[in-house]
């Protein structure tokens, strides 16, 4: 014989509930008769999920076919597409290797990063630590890197060409691509940056005061290593985005066809978005070759992100 539950004044008897992420789906579909309006929005949802899914798949799915299986338009036979020749050191008519551009595309996303990240993530710093909520250049400042976050790359890559390449003498170099690249992913690691700084507790800044840590040794040993999974999250989305740019590269760093690995960074070069865009131009036997780099540009932005997913599980720090 069961005993009986006694409950004591303000207490709720929790006999018969089940938590909603151990429901079945029978128990959830019963649920939903009576809230008509709750089903049709989880239908809506679900299909927008399959959606997305499918056109990420599907995208992939097909640049990989015919990146990695290339068929011969004369005899009909299937050929592997990402032969040893693409990944010569040094390119020929004969190979069309794109190991320079490859190399260029590292270059150029390494430096501009670490220049906008440097920059970025102190302005940051200094908005949200030591700048007053009601600051009048800290407000101008958030409107024009918001405002620059949406400007078309098009934009970055004529300024680049008027002011790096034409004006400061430079030339068609990587230094022009990579201060136009630091330019224009600087507003974004800024503005993530400072939203991650604004999300961390003020009971953290409080506690290390309260500990006797000055102001320097809070913001770098506390609140920065809390806000790692923010800045990581600008970060690649700022890396993500000069490795796919192209028009603003190709009026600053050049575009030159016979793609070759720049030996100093005022010696033009093409990365592998321009050296893309540069074969979809040529005539239809490059289209092998194309879609090969298309490839190896979503392999390297994967590889990229799982990178830093990986140093930001490190250097994230649990509370």
């Amino acid at each position: 014989m069961a005993r009986e539950l006694i409950l004591k004044e303000g207490e709720v008897d929790a006999r018969g509930i089940v938590a909603i992420n151990r429901q079945s789906w029978r128990d959830k579909l019963r649920a939903y008769r009576n809230r008509p309006f709750s089903f049709a929005v989880f239908l809506f949802v679900c299909l927008g999920a399959l959606l997305s899914a499918a056109a990420v798949i599907w995208v992939l799915g097909y640049t990989f076919y015919r990146g990695l299986v290339f068929i011969d338009p004369v005899s009909g036979a299937a050929k592997f597409n990402l032969t040893a020749d693409l990944f010569a050191w040094r390119w020929t008519l004969d190979n069309h290797s794109m190991m320079p551009a490859l190399i260029n595309t590292l270059v150029i996303a390494l430096l501009s990063l670490l220049i906008a990240g440097v920059i970025g993530v102190f302005a940051a710093i200094f908005m949200v630590e030591y700048a007053k909520s009601t600051n009048v250049f800290v407000k101008i400042v958030r409107i024009a890197a918001e405002t620059l976050s949406g400007i078309p790359s098009v934009v970055f890559g004529i300024f680049g060409m008027i002011f790096f390449v034409g004006l400061f003498g430079w030339g068609y170099s990587l230094l022009s691509g990579i201060l136009t690249m630091t330019l224009m992913i600087m507003p974004l690691i800024m503005r993530t940056t400072e939203e991650a700084l604004r999300a961390v507790p003020d009971s953290f800044r409080e506690g290390s005061y309260a500990l006797g840590a000055g102001k320097l040794r809070t913001i770098f040993v506390i609140i920065l290593p809390a806000a790692i999974p923010g800045i990581l999250s600008g970060i690649i989305l700022g890396l993500g985005r000069v490795v796919g740019e192209t028009m603003a590269l190709v009026f600053t760093a050049g575009s030159p066809m016979n793609a070759k690995t720049a030996s100093g960074l005022m010696e033009s070069g093409s990365t592998l978005t321009v050296y893309l865009y540069n074969l979809t131009n040529e005539s239809n036997e490059f289209a092998n070759v194309a879609w090969a780099v298309a490839v190896v540009l979503i392999v390297l932005v994967l590889i990229i992100n799982g990178v830093a997913e990986w140093v930001g599980n490190k250097l994230k720090k649990e509370y």
